[in-house]
């Protein structure tokens, strides 16, 4: 199978089918301050990750279901085939559209509400994400992107959250100027990129209580199992990543600084050619002669290209979340250590 970036948008590619399925979901105006998933849709992205997500490799799928009022109520997902480089002739589009077509013939939600995709180590906060979702959002307003961690999940709690693009970050897209003097003028930073929805799992009564019976079942001991101290090379993979993206973010700043010093010296230059001419026009004048004529400055002193300031945020977005991932691993480990003091203290 072919390696698929995170983010690479290859789930949204085929969003513009299903535009106007998307537009006719929405059921008013209001912003979609929560996210309401069923429990299948959760099982069928963890399977989906199961059975072709190995190591790094991302998956991807589409998210099926409606608006009601300020709520986001996702009811159906499937998934988006790996496909290697070679198949030339898979079209997304259509693949998207003729899975659709058939949800809405057995009468099964079929509207296009967002996308979902799986992260490692949560390193999701990428330029592709960020293009992809602006598509999504663009032309269904209410679209969410899920970010499923198998990584989190696998250490005993499920880790699955909702994003959205914020509408500052909306309009900078739109415009597609991301020079450090628009995104100021906005005043955008990786704090205010995305907006995290709450979400709320929801299960049929019957399912609450087949689950409540199975937790009756479960052994005791198992259930020992979650106070493992062990890191499972979690932090220390953690850590790394965090060191890559430090450095990207150095080199980064070095090219702005670099950028500053080429301002500044045009700036000198500017200024010595400006004081000649000057100095010129007042020796021409003094022989009667006339002045030099204008001329735009501009021209000759074409101003350096800044450099694009999306990308350095986009790093520091990602900083905080492997700042944060470090922060909650430290925590729950220490919370499983005062578990296991207690369990032990109650033993004894």
């Amino acid at each position: 199978m072919a390696s698929r970036k995170e983010g690479s948008g290859a789930a949204g590619s085929g969003f513009g089918a299903s535009k106007g399925k998307g537009k006719a979901a929405a059921t008013g105006d209001s912003a979609v301050k929560q996210v309401q998933i069923d429990g299948l849709v959760v099982l069928k992205i963890i399977k989906h990750y199961q059975e072709e997500g190995q190591g790094n490799e991302v998956v991807q799928g589409v998210l099926l279901g409606l608006v009601v009022d300020d709520r986001l109520e996702i009811t159906n997902c499937f998934p988006f085939p790996q496909h290697t480089e070679d198949d030339a002739d898979f079209d997304e589009v259509q693949y998207q559209m003729e899975m659709m077509r058939s949800l809405r013939h057995v009468n099964i939600d079929h509207l296009h509400v967002g996308w979902y995709q799986s992260t490692y180590y949560g390193s999701f906060v990428t330029r592709a994400l960020l293009d992809s979702q602006f598509s999504y959002q663009h032309a269904i307003e209410e679209s969410v992107v899920l970010i499923y961690d198998p990584i989190k999940t696998a250490q005993g709690s499920l880790s699955l959250k909702a994003y959205r693009l914020t509408p500052k970050l909306m309009e900078v897209c739109k415009e597609k100027d991301f020079s450090p003097e628009a995104l100021k003028k906005a005043n955008i930073a990786y704090e205010n990129m995305f907006e995290e929805v709450p979400i709320v799992i929801k299960n049929s009564y019957l399912i609450n209580v087949m689950l409540w019976e199975l937790e009756k079942k479960s052994a005791v001991a198992d259930r020992h199992e979650l106070l493992s101290l062990a890191s499972s090379n979690h932090l220390g993979k953690s850590l790394q990543l965090l060191m890559d993206r430090v450095d990207e973010m150095s080199q980064d700043i070095v090219k702005y600084n670099t950028y500053l010093r080429n301002v500044s010296k045009q700036q000198q230059q500017k200024h010595q050619y400006q004081q000649r001419r000057q100095q010129e026009n007042i020796q021409r004048q003094s022989r009667g002669e006339a002045p030099l004529p204008e001329e735009d400055i501009n021209k000759l002193f074409k101003p350096p290209q800044p450099p694009a300031r999306m990308e350095s945020l986009l790093i520091a977005g990602q900083i905080n979340t492997y700042c944060q991932n470090i922060k909650e691993f430290n925590a729950q480990n220490l919370g499983k250590l005062f578990m296991a003091q207690a369990l032990q203290d109650y033993n004894n």
